[in-house]
């Protein structure tokens, strides 16, 4: 099979069988065999119904749901799981995305051996303040961060090497960093492609401006993650043994103070009253507690089992 299309959704029956018509037209012209991976992330309209009419008529579509709203990564992470296509394409139900991009998408990934192929929307139409202005910040700083040179992280529309999407694990809001993930797992041959962009025909955005709040923390934890996170001991048992031998090495010098002054006959002068006393007791307090928070991160790595955070109500 040459195509795997993964297509997340939340309340977006208005622009369903459009879609899946675009996709079937561009496929069919350009002899490409293709599935579809519909995922309901917990629909209150009439989506779900919709797709399971389109599978009575069109066995190429798949569909997942969920028993309720667990967000755009883990309806990845679940469409990933079964797709069978030498290509994964993932788009937006929301029509924003063109279908008509999926042949040269799959032809950058297939004859120019991408890893991964980024849609770029260069030229955007959704609100300059809201989206536009802190989308290009949230950018910046996630090239600078990542290392990987993308225009637009969070853009939808994007293909992949089966190979990439089987091998990298998809997890709490991470659906945008999908690139920096597989970069840190070893694809490195990542490039992006300027996509055509329109405004959303139907319904309304299910993203507001928090999300760039959380992709902002999100891009932190990856950092720290892609640095320390086989062996945080490296980190957290670094910083911990500096500072327990510098919390101890004051104490030491105190004792030792103490000690000099004892011998020159000078009483009356308590360790206690002395500042760097509690300074001391803290750094090896803080220093022991981060050293076995390190330990602690090196046993759950080694006794962790995979699990998924998500409940599937029904899949056809």
């Amino acid at each position: 099979m040459n195509l795997s299309i993964v297509i997340p959704l939340l309340n977006e029956e208005a622009s369903l069988e459009e879609l899946f018509s675009r996709i079937d037209n561009v496929c069919r012209s350009n002899s490409l065999s293709y599935e579809i991976w519909f995922v309901d992330d917990g629909s209150t309209d009439l989506s779900w119904s919709i797709i399971e009419n389109l599978k009575v008529q069109h066995p190429q579509i798949h569909g997942i749901k969920f028993s309720k709203n667990y967000g755009k990564s883990q309806a990845l992470h679940a469409a990933f799981e079964r797709t069978n296509g030498d290509v994964i394409i993932t788009m937006d139900a929301d029509l924003q995305d063109f279908p008509e991009e999926i042949p040269e998408l799959y032809n950058m990934v297939i004859e120019n051996n991408y890893d991964i192929v980024s849609g770029w929307k260069k030229k955007r139409f959704d609100n300059v303040m809201t989206k536009n202005v802190p989308s290009k910040l949230f950018n910046a700083a996630a090239r600078k961060v990542s290392g990987v040179e993308l225009h637009d992280f969070n853009c939808g529309l994007k293909a992949y090497k089966k190979q990439v999407v089987k091998t990298i694990d998809v997890y709490g809001d991470m659906h945008r960093y999908i690139p920096v993930l597989a970069a840190n797992a070893g694809f490195r041959r990542i490039t992006e492609k300027e996509v055509q962009h329109q405004a959303r025909p139907y319904g309304t955005s299910k993203f507001g401006t928090e999300r760039f709040i959380r992709g902002f923390l999100d891009l932190v934890t990856l950092w720290f993650v892609s640095r320390f996170g086989g062996r945080p001991m490296h980190f957290f048992g670094a910083v911990g043994t500096l500072m327990f031998i510098v919390g101890f090495l004051s104490a030491l010098w105190l004792g030792v103070s103490k000690l000099i002054d004892v011998a020159k006959g000078i009483y009356g002068h308590l360790i206690t009253n002395n500042p760097w006393f509690y300074i001391a007791l803290t750094m090896m307090i803080m220093g022991t507690l981060l050293f076995v928070a390190g330990f602690l991160g090196e046993m759950i790595i080694r006794t962790n089992r995979e699990h998924k955070n998500y409940n599937i109500d029904e899949v056809i």
